[in-house]
Formats: structure tokens, sequence, C-alpha cells
């Protein structure tokens, strides 16, 4: 089974970059895992409903495993060696096939510590290394991009209406991104081409990626399809 860890800073981070990609993996039968750095408070031991909102968003797209470190909200430079820490403890739990996280440059400072640590880590830990694209990010190209349906489409809203806390989740807006993010930087030519109902998308960077002699299927082939348990 391929192991997808996926580090944030905060909780949503990861549904709002992602969630589309994340109930992909899950469907197709990936182990997902998702580690949040903090729950969004500014003492060390976070907030129980920002967890709760994480869990549920979490069981709604397939992740097998939700974790969370104790790194106070606005705090990961004063903290960058608990980070370093618990991120060499987290790999070697999970042992990742693939790693995502934040693109090194945002204009979030959190976002910029969490993206330098878990590069510091996956790079001698994991095979595969991507960034995703936060609303946050500085001058990114993309060199991956996921198109879904509107029916994961869907589900990733699902996901975010668990955030309740969080009023600053428009979901007008984010499924207006969702839907024309990949004509900024796919040719109207290809895009046409795009199979049928094929009409969003989330954007990744890749840090790293190794492939293997012999085993040149894509990975959503490789794997049984089955539904997110």
């Amino acid at each position: 089974m391929t192991t997808v860890l996926i580090v944030v800073a905060h909780p949503d981070d990861a549904e709002i970059a992602m969630g589309m990609r994340i109930y992909e993996y899950a469907r197709q039968g990936a182990r997902v895992w998702v580690h949040c750095l903090t729950t969004g408070a500014p003492g060390p031991d976070g907030t129980a409903e920002r967890r709760d909102e994480c869990l549920a968003a979490g069981a709604i797209l397939g992740v097998k495993h939700y974790s969370f470190s104790n790194i106070p909200d606005t705090r990961f430079v004063e903290n960058r060696g608990e980070i370093n820490s618990d991120l060499f403890k987290l790999f070697d739990e999970t042992r990742p096939d693939v790693v995502y996280t934040h693109f090194p440059d945002d204009q979030h400072l959190d976002h910029r510590v969490t993206a330098q640590e878990v590069t510091t880590v996956a790079l001698r830990a994991a095979n595969n290394l991507i960034y995703f694209r936060s609303p946050y990010s500085i001058g990114f190209e993309p060199t991956k991009i996921f198109v879904g349906t509107r029916e994961l489409l869907n589900i990733k809203a699902r996901a975010l209406r668990c955030f309740a806390s969080q009023q600053q989740l428009d979901m007008d807006v984010f499924r207006k991104l969702a839907e024309v993010v990949y004509r900024q930087h796919v040719h109207h030519r290809v895009v046409d081409r795009f199979p049928p109902g094929m009409d969003s998308a989330e954007l990744f960077r890749t840090a790293r990626d190794i492939e293997f002699a012999g085993r040149t299927e894509p990975f959503q082939r490789r794997l049984a399809v089955k539904g997110p348990a």
C-alpha cells in the first residue's frame, strides 16, 4: 500500500490546497496521513474545536490518520528545533512514499517554516516530495495539475464546511478558483481535449520524483480501486 503523507502548518491547509487529491488518493486505496503542526492557537495545547474539525474533514476525505504537533500558532520560528524533531519521528513512523507540504515561498511565515523543515526531512527520508499551492504562495508555477470532477469538488466543499470556526472560508470563492485555475497554466487547445466532466483543478510543484525501472504505470492504475474507509 502506498503511503501519502501531507504535512501542514494549520487546520484546513490540506483541505483547501488538495482536498480533491486527498479523496482521490484514498479512493484509489492509498493510506493517507495528514499531520498538522498547530491547531491554530498561540498556546502549546491548541484548541480541541479545531482538532475535531480536522478529524471530521478527514473522515469525509478518507484520511486514515490525522495527527498533530503542539507548536504554538505564529511561533514556528522559535520552535524550529521541536518541529524538526517531531518531523523525524513522524517520518520514521509513517515511512511515506510521497510527501506533500506548503510551497516554500509563501507570505505566511508558518507556511515558510513548515515547507523548509519538511523539505529538510523529506529529502533524507522519502522518495518523492511535492509542494501544493496555498492562497498565500508567491510566484507559484505548477509542474503537476490534478484535474478533478464536480463530484470531487463537492466532496472537498463538504470537508471544508467542517471548519465552522473559520469564517474566512468562502466556498463560492474556492469553487470558482478550482474551476478556472488550470486555465492559467494550460493552453485552451489542451483543455479542450480533457475528458468530459473534468472541470476543476488543484496545483502542485514537484521537488523530487523518483521512478524505478519496470514500474512505469501511473500510481492510480497500480492500486486496487476501492472507496475510502
